[in-house]
């Protein structure tokens, strides 16, 4: 027989040792299994960099040099249909869907040189669409993620080699259709976030790979945020679907993933899967991957973390969990625990 167990309160009742530390507070890492979805054949695909999924399908596109049109793919990756940008992009890195739009985060900046980054908008069915300029408050910067939640409000993640990314949103937390076209909307820094390299494989860019932040996600819901590196995914509680208080102000979990040739897209589906797809990177076109039930890993209750456990009755005799407290029969519940999980 199986239980489930819900361990609240970010597991504060566990040692300190059991707690990594972060920007953010405490990251636990949850081992779980991404399984292939399907492999595109399309070669627009080879740098693929940015997924969203809706009912209708999945949206791909990838980044610059191969971003002049999304492609439209089936369940078996197979493409069935083509939306042309309606403007000349510079290097779109990041797809996101809301409202029955796509948003393109036009704002790859590898040399650090743009005066001006923008977000495109498409309707997802016909293509058509219009450009938005945005400028930093503080110099050029490479983005590779955007996130757009419930309340309608972009929020872009830089990708740094070297030290912290920063969080940015439009002033006055413009919601996209709010922009004015083609701008530009000057941006306001609300954050900043760290993440340390780990020992997860995968990546063109060895041990640094995976502190680099090179995608963004939200659920449905607007209820769980996730920023991907070549090598990991964190995913925060949003409870409120404030996602700047989320990636502030909580600590994620990290789940390890696949080893990708240039991992760099990643969306959630309507049911709270996770796909994720990578760049090429000069071999074979890699598969798109899920993790299946994703958002059920982050059980979001007024700003804690909750990951639910499925444990065997006779492992777990009893837990209880309450204002951060676990209580488990003769510590079952902490080895159990330890015995699943490792640290950053």
């Amino acid at each position: 027989m199986v239980v489930t167990v819900l361990v609240s309160g970010a597991l504060s009742a566990l040692p300190a040792a059991a707690q990594p530390s972060s920007a953010s507070g405490a990251i636990e890492t949850v081992e779980a299994d991404f399984e292939i979805l399907c492999t595109p054949t399309d070669s627009a695909l080879e740098e693929l960099s940015g997924l969203a999924a809706t009912d209708a399908g999945i949206y791909a596109i990838g980044d610059s040099g191969s971003d002049d049109s999304v492609r439209v793919l089936d369940d078996q990756c197979r493409t069935t249909g083509s939306l042309p940008l309606p403007v000349d992009p510079f290097d779109v890195e990041d797809l996101a869907q809301g409202g029955g739009r796509l948003w393109l985060s036009d704002t790859g900046d590898n040399a650090g040189m743009r005066t001006t980054v923008a977000l495109i908008d498409m309707d997802a069915f016909t293509g058509a669409g219009t450009l938005r300029r945005l400028t930093y408050p503080d110099g050029a910067h490479d983005a590779e993620a955007i996130l757009l939640g419930g309340d309608g409000v972009p929020v872009l993640v830089t990708k740094e080699l070297f030290g912290a990314s920063g969080i940015y949103r439009p002033a006055g937390a413009l919601r996209a259709e709010q922009l004015p076209s083609p701008g530009p909307t000057a941006l306001e820094r609300v954050g900043q976030i760290a993440f340390e390299p780990t020992e997860t494989p995968g990546g063109p860019v060895p041990f640094a790979g995976g502190a680099m932040i090179t995608g963004g996600a939200v659920s449905e819901d607007g209820t769980v945020v996730a920023l991907r590196t070549y090598t990991d995914v964190y995913l925060y509680p949003a409870p409120d679907g404030d996602i700047v208080a989320a990636l502030t102000g909580t600590a994620p979990i990290r789940v390890p993933m696949p080893d990708q040739p240039q991992g760099e897209a990643i969306a959630f589906t309507p049911a709270g899967d996770l796909l994720s797809a990578s760049e090429a990177n000069g071999g074979p076109l890699p598969p798109i991957q899920v993790l299946y039930g994703a958002t059920g890993l982050v059980t979001p209750t007024d700003g804690e973390v909750g990951i639910a456990l499925q444990v065997d009755q006779g492992a777990l005799i009893a837990a209880s969990v309450g204002a951060g407290l676990v209580v488990g029969v003769g510590g079952a519940l902490w080895w159990w625990v330890r015995s699943r999980r490792r640290r950053n």
